[in-house]
């Protein structure tokens, strides 16, 4: 062996490493083509089954909301009692004459003032006309009238609030002595002032009602709004040229949701205690609509002669249903105290005053 020979190498080659590249390091210039991925019947690789990452990330967010909802019931059983309540009501009225089905356009008065039994089992009116039917579709005028009527009175006093408390000055003064004139006059009266000019009609009840219930949510609105307006938020998006209109409706009025929430609930089980006392004075629903205030008022002619069971369901079902509201608006009310009643971080983050030296 000369001197400039290399010696053989004896040591032994390198096996189970592997480059970058998926060559072999064993020799030098030897290389292990990779492994010819394996294959099923239709060209796939083949493998479990795997579900796509967007339904797995879906089903897991549904599986959250479902966790933090229950979580929400158990926080708060006054909530969830008279949620459950007004669901189940509101499915009694909507839903049960579907199932229990009863003549209500013709007069039977044969079966006239019947109590309580197996055919009939609230009893009978003093037409013969079954008294469930008859609270079924009471029911769902009174429900129907309720519901758009306290939230128009929710939306009119908030939008009016939101402006007042915003402007400030002299645009608040005027418009809150309107709103301090406006309570100063006795519902009832007005009521019955306006139901006596013009013709009663369903769309005007709802109007009436409206307009005798919005003046609490404006005073709660625009305390909320003179709170609000020295946010930094909305000082940023006054800075950034926003009007005020779009601030109003952007960040004041969104930022006071709680307080709008809660008086909804209180405002529905308004409307539907005026409008029982409309129907009952004879200014409500004309005929052949009815809702649970005419079943009363018609109940209040025959109670002296023992037909307890006509004025027993619609009272009854007045009282559950604003019952049911009261807890409903009263847990919620909690909740948003629980929670600290932020929902003014999202609206900050979301408007951020811009500088010479960028955004802030």
């Amino acid at each position: 062996m000369t001197a400039h020979q290399a010696a053989p190498d004896d040591r032994p080659p390198l096996r189970g490493v592997r480059g970058a590249l998926g060559v072999s390091l064993a020799g030098a210039g030897s290389a292990e083509p990779a492994a010819a991925p394996v294959r099923g019947s239709r060209g796939r690789h083949a493998g479990p089954a795997v579900s796509p990452p967007g339904a797995a990330a879906h089903r897991a967010a549904m599986a959250g909301r479902v966790r933090r909802g229950l979580a929400a019931c158990r926080a708060y059983p006054t909530a969830t009692a008279g949620g459950v309540i007004i669901v189940a009501m509101a499915a009694f009225c909507f839903l049960g004459p579907l199932v229990y089905h009863t003549d209500q356009t013709h007069v039977f008065l044969s079966q006239a003032n019947l109590g309580p039994r197996s055919g009939h089992l609230f009893g009978t009116d003093g037409d013969g006309q079954d008294e469930l039917g008859r609270l079924m579709k009471g029911g769902q005028v009174s429900l129907e009238l309720a519901a758009i009527a306290g939230i128009l009175a929710a939306l009119l006093g908030s939008l009016w609030g939101a402006v007042a408390g915003y402007l400030g000055g002299v645009a608040d003064a005027v418009m809150m002595r309107v709103v301090d004139a406006a309570i100063a006059i006795p519902a009832v009266v007005l009521l019955l002032l306006l139901m006596s000019i013009y013709q009663p009609s369903t769309a005007l009840l709802v109007v009436v009602i409206a307009a005798t219930s919005w003046l609490s949510t404006a005073r709660l609105v625009r305390a909320e709004a003179v709170t609000l307006r020295i946010r930094e938020y909305v000082q940023a998006a006054v800075v950034m040229g926003g009007g005020s209109l779009r601030i109003i409706l952007r960040h004041i009025a969104p930022n006071a949701v709680g307080t709008i929430v809660v008086n909804v609930t209180f405002q529905i089980a308004n409307a539907i205690l005026i409008l029982a006392t409309l129907s009952f004075l004879g200014l409500g629903v004309q005929f052949p609509s009815l809702d649970w205030g005419d079943m009363i008022a018609g109940a209040a002619q025959t109670i002296s002669d023992g037909y307890w069971w006509e004025i027993l369901a619609p009272g009854v079902a007045i009282t559950l249903v604003v019952a049911a509201f009261a807890m409903l608006g009263d847990g919620l009310r909690d909740a948003f105290a629980a929670d600290g009643y932020d929902v003014t971080q999202a609206a900050s983050d979301s408007v951020r005053p811009v500088t010479d030296q960028g955004e802030l």
